[in-house]
């Protein structure tokens, strides 16, 4: 059995591992939206107390079970009966990828989960009658292309809707992104444009896309292809992005005013000062991914050379250049981002119509990203989306 928690503020299932038990956390929230079920979370949790802080036994562990589960959905699809093997699919990749993305640097064994579970996902999509979903490139620099889904809004007689664009964080991905409430707002009646950008998914992992201070290019391409579509209202189009997102959806939106809305899916105000306190610390701190990954996704030789290219992932100078109504969500009780850095952008982003939402402890979604309670925290969000975008 798992230790018992030690503090009554959010679940945590390995009290002596922040990492872990974050991942745990995340993944339980993501349960109401298909992408676990607490039973085999509980199966793959106690295996993992045998051997806590391992990340080979946490890869091995959640490969054993998304083989397992992915396996119900190939038997389910044999049988068509595709709505079984649809749900199978979504929580084998969730597993997948949650196994892989401890595992750093990307090997082989890596790489063929991270496949699988991209795998799974395409499956789902295609056999799903939940929101039609397209898998989709986006045209990038250089001939190069970010993968993408685009998920078809709901609920709506509009023939161009509003589309938002969700971007990842550090550690994300488009697949993970779907299963943090993506079809909440296609309810709403808006598109969404689900990317994977440099630096995180398949675009570092497949397409050797790398992590970039300059993320409003990964925006503007986005734009870009949009208004290609005949199905999207390309003039009520809002940006979002979560953890690390919390640099990329500002920039962008600050950097390419055809953005309408801005959401901040958790702060980040000057990410160099973030990064070199982990450094300085040795990593002994609230972490989401083990510390070298960001040594990884920048391409970068060693640990002065990440902070080097990290140099330019500040804020400040930028956003005050921001018109969009912004909204920035927060949690009282993030271990990884002071609160103080919420206010510091909050208070720097220029435009006239802006919120900051703090979740506390009391309410709920008070974590990181409101992992300890997705549901409050997506509801505010999305609604706040439906009203600026005229849903």
């Amino acid at each position: 059995m798992p230790d018992a928690p030690a503090n009554n503020t959010w679940f945590t299932y390995f009290p002596k591992d922040y990492r872990w038990s974050a991942a745990i956390c995340g993944m339980v929230s993501g349960a109401r939206f298909g992408a676990t079920e607490i039973g085999e979370l509980d199966q793959v949790g106690r295996r993992l107390s045998k051997k806590l802080g391992d990340d080979n036994h946490w890869f091995r562990e959640w490969v054993r079970m998304a083989d397992h589960v992915r396996g119900l959905g190939l038997t389910a699809e044999r049988k068509k009966q595709s709505l079984s093997a649809c749900s199978h699919y979504l929580r084998a990749c969730n597993y997948y990828q949650m196994a892989e993305r401890f595992r750093t640097p990307k090997d082989k064994l890596a790489i063929d989960a991270f496949k699988k579970g991209v795998n799974c996902f395409h499956r789902f999509a295609r056999l799903t009658d939940r929101p039609k979903i397209e898998i989709v490139d986006v045209p990038f620099e250089g001939g190069k292309k970010l993968p993408g889904y685009f998920v078809h809004a709901q609920n709506t007689k509009k023939v161009k809707p509003p589309v938002v664009v969700f971007f990842d964080g550090l550690d994300v991905t488009k697949e993970l992104q779907y299963m943090r409430g993506v079809e909440d707002i296609t309810r709403r009646g808006m598109s969404v444009l689900i990317m994977d950008g440099p630096g995180t998914g398949e675009a570092i992992r497949l397409r050797k896309i790398y992590l970039r201070h300059d993320y409003e290019a990964a925006g503007s391409a986005a734009l870009d292809y949009l208004e290609t579509r005949k199905d999207v209202n390309a003039k009520k189009v809002g940006v979002m992005a979560i953890s690390l997102g919390g640099y990329y959806a500002p920039r962008m939106a600050s950097m390419d005013r055809r953005f309408k809305a801005c959401l901040a899916w958790g702060a980040i105000w000057d990410y160099y000062a973030t990064w070199k306190k982990r450094i300085d610390q040795s990593f002994k701190t609230e972490l989401s991914v083990p510390g070298h990954h960001i040594q990884w996704i920048l391409n970068a030789k060693t640990m002065d050379d990440a902070l080097a290219k990290l140099d330019g992932f500040r804020l400040d100078g930028v956003v005050q250049k921001m018109r969009c109504p912004f909204l920035l969500v927060h949690g009282e009780g993030d271990k990884q981002i002071p609160i103080k850095d919420a206010r510091a952008l909050y208070n720097a982003v220029g435009s006239k119509d802006k919120t900051m939402k703090v979740f506390t402890v009391k309410e709920g979604g008070a974590q990181h990203c409101q992992r300890d309670n997705l549901s409050i925290g997506t509801a505010y969000m999305f609604d706040w989306l439906k009203e600026k975008l005229g849903a």
